[in-house]
């Protein structure tokens, strides 16, 4: 079992001269889920190398045991001080693909065409995908065979606007994954706020936050099986 972890290469929260990046939990509580299920696990990201990570996502009441076990496993951070780069891989090589959260997807990967077609070469030979919090994001132009959305129709969940507001990115972030999921016809529904909430239609698995990302990760392996 081979998996492809994809992780984002943007670092600016928008305007506001702060950094974002990758939310840590959404890598390390699936990194260990996808290694106890026995899968070979691949890093990328669009430019390669180590990818950023939003330092919010490491303050102490974002820590997590998997998130600690992960800074103090030095093969997982070999791992990510190397990712590969996106644009030199090929689907064919991976039974799935997964995509972690944070703030810096929705400008990169979500208008990344490598990932982009990534995504849909998934999808369209039978492999699963699965996204979790801001991640979902990256499926705005995503599309079916038909040019139809790949959401359109579709059960889908990720990070709500009242999460967003409650962090005060609404206004900073370049859209809002619950409008945009559901302005691309995907129908969107919700746990509550920061619980974990997860979704599966089909070969399409989507989690609401980072409470959700090892739970998404189960679904992954599940699928897989």
């Amino acid at each position: 079992m081979k998996i492809l972890v994809v992780l984002t290469s943007h670092d600016q929260l928008g305007d506001t001269g702060k950094k974002t990046g990758f939310w840590l939990e959404e890598l390390a509580a699936p990194y260990y889920r996808l290694k106890a299920a026995g899968a070979e696990i691949t890093l990328a990201s669009p430019k390669g190398g180590q990818p950023p990570l939003d330092p919010k996502s490491n303050e102490p009441d974002a820590q997590t045991e998997d998130t600690r076990r992960f800074e103090a496993d030095a093969e997982a951070t070999a791992a990510l001080a190397d990712t590969k780069v996106l644009a030199t891989l090929d689907v064919a090589d991976y039974d799935a693909v997964f995509y972690p959260g944070g703030h810096g997807p929705l400008w990169d990967l979500a208008e990344d065409q490598n990932s982009i077609n990534l995504i849909q070469d998934t999808i369209r030979a039978g492999k699963p995908a699965a996204l979790v919090c801001h991640a979902p994001g990256v499926l705005r132009h995503v599309l079916n065979e038909d040019g139809t959305p790949l959401v359109q129709g579709k059960q889908v969940t990720g990070f709500t606007n009242s999460e967003e507001a409650a962090v005060g990115l609404t206004e900073i972030v370049p859209f809002l994954v619950e409008d945009e999921l559901t302005a691309k016809g995907g129908l969107y529904s919700k746990g509550p706020d920061w619980g974990s909430y997860v979704l599966q239609d089909g070969l399409l698995i989507t989690g609401q936050n980072p409470g959700s990302s090892a739970a998404t990760a189960d679904a992954l392996v599940k699928a897989l099986s």
